[in-house]
């Protein structure tokens, strides 16, 4: 179920978190990164960073652009963004994010799509995405670090695939 999931980082900055985004996915059971565009490829500091997560790194898919990180989905595509938007499609929270992902992998991809560092996700891609993920943070200070956003969007997902095979042992 897990290895249907792919965490998507669209054009980032900054190899350290690139590794932090590994070893947070990883520390989670989550392996499958998507690099579309990146500005900068992976390197020793994105090693050093990624804590013994560089297989996740190594094996990282790397795309020119996100059209063709959704050409083999149909369904299943959850962006980010810090900003609160109102937006015409389903906002979904944290947790919800975590359950529908868990219950949409057991049988096809999904993908959460984050952003670049400094703007995150542009409107253009979000309007892709058939769910809008926003991370209810403190509303005098919601700077999220990257790989922090993506830590906590990886333990929603494992707790939510803890629950289900709580309840279906086989």
């Amino acid at each position: 179920m897990l290895k249907n999931i792919r965490i998507i980082l669209v054009e980032t900055s900054h190899t350290g978190n690139m590794g932090s985004t590994a070893r947070a996915m990883k520390t989670m059971g989550v392996t499958n990164l998507y690099l579309v565009n990146p500005l900068v490829l992976p390197d020793a500091q994105a090693v050093a960073l990624s804590a013994g997560a560089s297989d996740v790194i190594w094996s990282s898919d790397y795309r020119e652009n996100i059209r063709s990180s959704f050409a083999w989905m149909q369904l299943g595509k959850i962006g980010t963004s810090v900003r609160d938007l109102t937006l015409s499609w389903s906002q979904v929270t944290p947790r919800e994010c975590g359950e529908k992902t868990v219950r949409q992998a057991i049988n096809s991809p999904v993908a959460i799509i984050f952003g670049r560092e400094r703007v995150g996700l542009r409107n253009e891609k979000l309007q892709r995405c058939q769910y809008y993920l926003h991370i209810p943070t403190n509303p005098e200070y919601g700077s999220l670090n990257l790989a922090m956003s993506v830590q906590l969007i990886s333990y929603e997902i494992r707790m939510a695939y803890l629950a289900i095979n709580e309840k279906n042992p086989w």
